[in-house]
């Protein structure tokens, strides 16, 4: 296996990770921005306000987008297989 072919197969990995991993971010990143604007406007300063609320929206957003990220996942390990039969 040439240092091309990994190379490939990681950059490939990552690209996967990153695509799985946006919309559960970006959930996120908008409650915790939303919390932090109703933290700001009523001066509650409460560290564990945020916690609740993201957990919910993370979980949601899992239902949600799960058979598409469980898709991506699949689609990467046939072409991972399909790939390793290639250069094999």
């Amino acid at each position: 296996m040439s240092q091309a072919n990994i190379i490939t197969v990681v950059q490939s990995a990552l690209y996967t990770i990153i695509i799985i991993s946006a919309p559960i971010l970006a959930v996120s990143l908008v409650v915790g921005f939303i919390i932090a604007i109703f933290q700001a406007t009523t001066q509650i300063n409460e560290a564990t306000l945020s916690f609740a609320p993201k957990i919910i929206a993370i979980f949601v957003t899992i239902i949600i987008c799960g058979p598409w990220i469980l898709n991506k996942l699949v689609d990467f390990t046939t072409k991972l297989f399909d790939y390793i039969n290639t250069i094999v």
